[in-house]
């Protein structure tokens, strides 16, 4: 009995040394030191990847890869952080040569362009002319309605031609400036390109013979908005190419400002083409690298659509009136009726209504009913900013400010919320932070644990669908049982199994604990 009892007194105290002294958690691989963990998993769906991202609190983002031998169209999804992703982009090129940026729903964005022409179908056209010229039309246009500056040396202009088409993507880097979202960009496009559209609408009614809508074109052209509108603008006729068919079509391509969008990245080509983007010949922006970040690198960071900071950050917007589609858009958030108490007062609500709601709860007491004005979402920190209405009350002065609105920002990554001001006095001010309600946390349900990725990437940069994955992913293969040996063979197995533990060198709790405890040190 005694040596059943010292036997349980050491286990008693190597319990308590372990309470003591726990092992450190698994080991995650770091970029460098000061880097973050890595995230690094790959999903079968856009909308999987972007639940999981949201869910993190890593600060990472969304991408897709198109595969060589996948079927036409078919993609994966990346999530991981900027930082890795570039480590990654330069080791296994031919791995990730396919990649694009998804631009979430409701994400701030940077104004950017596609544009593309057939060269046979428009041999008389000289691409960086046009290039010159429209990134000269939207510069003044962006004076014009917002008051901003910009020349060609803020545009990053990227190329991708080949013999048989003109390619490019143009990344706008406007100073402490960018637009709502990628709806809005589209919008403020459509709205300064609203001349060669109408004309170009114009030109395929005529062409098809249709009376009716081209009677109804010639009374628009005729108004007097229309006539001013004609003056205003300049001949935008350069924007005009034809297509393979030899159908006039634009030079801007107008389809990519839709929701979660995916748009190309800087070194990738389109898959079965040897096209990547590069820095275009006639480019005149200078990229700044950071402290220990390479030229090539700061360019990979421009060129991301929404890799924008929160601070200092200008919110432009352009929304179209609801009743007729021939009025100009304006530059102006429409304000929504009050009289729902329980809906927002703007424009429509985020991508997290349940942040919304809880957002309404803190602006809507003690007989004040607040509003929110605007909402932006700042993806590359997970940032919901909301500007609120007819609620003043600034933790900074203890009072509610006379005329100035104030902000709330809720970072959904540390999961907690502050006051922010637009009063001057408080311009630089931060009210301290408060966890948000439990309830509307964004659950952890997916984990790091690579086990239960549908693909994964080797050492050599080899993506394959996981074994873990279910079937409609990977189809495993019914293997017949002779092919992992026979009975004897697991005898033998289980054998050498016993005869490696009884033989083996027994290493003490006690020389355990030393080397923790010289880790830790």
């Amino acid at each position: 009995m005694s040596k059943w009892g010292d036997r349980l007194k050491k286990v008693e105290q190597l319990a308590q040394s372990f309470q003591q002294n726990p092992l450190t958690t698994p080991y995650k691989p770091r970029l460098w030191p000061l880097q973050p963990s890595s995230v690094w998993k790959l999903f079968p769906r856009q909308s999987l990847a972007i639940s999981f991202a949201q869910s993190c609190r890593e600060a990472v983002h969304v991408f897709a890869l198109e595969k060589e031998k996948a079927s036409h169209g078919q993609r994966i999804f990346l999530v991981t952080s900027y930082s890795e992703l570039w480590h990654y982009y330069r080791v296994y090129p031919q791995s990730l040569m396919h990649c694009y940026e998804v631009i979430p729903e409701g994400a701030v964005c940077k104004l950017y362009f596609d544009l593309e022409f057939h060269k046979p179908s428009n041999q008389g056209c000289d691409g960086t002319s046009m290039v010159s010229l429209l990134i000269q039309y939207v510069c003044e246009k962006l004076m014009e309605v917002y008051g901003i500056e910009c020349s060609v040396k803020n545009v990053l202009n990227l190329d991708s031609s080949t013999d048989d088409k003109f390619s490019r993507h143009l990344i706008f880097m406007l100073q402490n400036a960018a637009f709502k979202d990628n709806l809005h960009v589209g919008r403020f496009i459509h709205a300064i390109l609203q001349p060669i559209i109408t004309k170009l609408r114009s030109e395929r009614d005529v062409s098809q013979e249709d009376n009716s809508k081209q009677a109804l074109v010639s009374e628009v052209d005729q108004s007097p908005d229309m006539k001013r509108r004609k003056q205003e603008e300049r001949d935008l006729s350069f924007l005009m190419v034809k297509n393979k068919d030899g159908h006039k079509c634009l030079f801007v391509d107008l389809g990519v400002y839709t929701r979660n969008r995916n748009f190309r990245l800087y070194k990738s080509s389109k898959v079965g083409r040897n096209a990547a983007f590069t820095v275009a010949q006639d480019n005149q922006f200078a990229a700044k690298p950071a402290k220990g970040m390479s030229v090539e690198e700061s360019v990979f960071f421009a060129s991301l659509v929404c890799n924008i900071c929160f601070t200092g950050q200008r919110i432009l917007t352009w929304d179209a009136p609801e009743k007729k589609e021939a009025e100009s858009p304006t530059p102006h958030c429409q304000q929504g009726s009050d009289s729902n108490p329980g809906t927002l007062s703007g424009c429509l609500s985020s991508p997290y209504q349940e942040v919304d709601n809880f957002v309404l709860t803190l602006v809507r007491k003690d007989g004040v009913q607040g509003s929110i004005r605007r909402w932006s979402y700042f993806a590359a920190e997970q940032l919901l900013v909301y500007d609120i209405a007819k609620y003043r009350w600034c933790e900074n002065v203890g009072r509610f400010h006379k005329s100035n609105n104030i902000m709330i920002v809720v970072d959904l990554k540390e999961e907690v919320w502050y006051q922010k001001c637009h009063d001057p006095d408080c311009r630089i001010f931060r009210s301290s932070s408060f966890p948000l309600p439990q309830e509307i946390c964004v659950s952890y349900i997916l984990t790091l644990d690579e086990d239960d990725q549908a693909y994964l990437m080797d050492d050599t940069g080899n993506i394959e669908p996981s074994q873990a994955s279910n079937g409609s992913v990977c189809t495993v293969e019914e293997t017949p049982e002779d092919v992992w040996g026979k009975e004897q063979d697991e005898q033998e197995y289980l054998k050498s199994l016993n005869d490696f533990e009884e033989n083996s060198v027994e290493i003490s709790d006690q020389l355990l604990l030393t080397c923790v405890a010289d880790f830790d040190s």
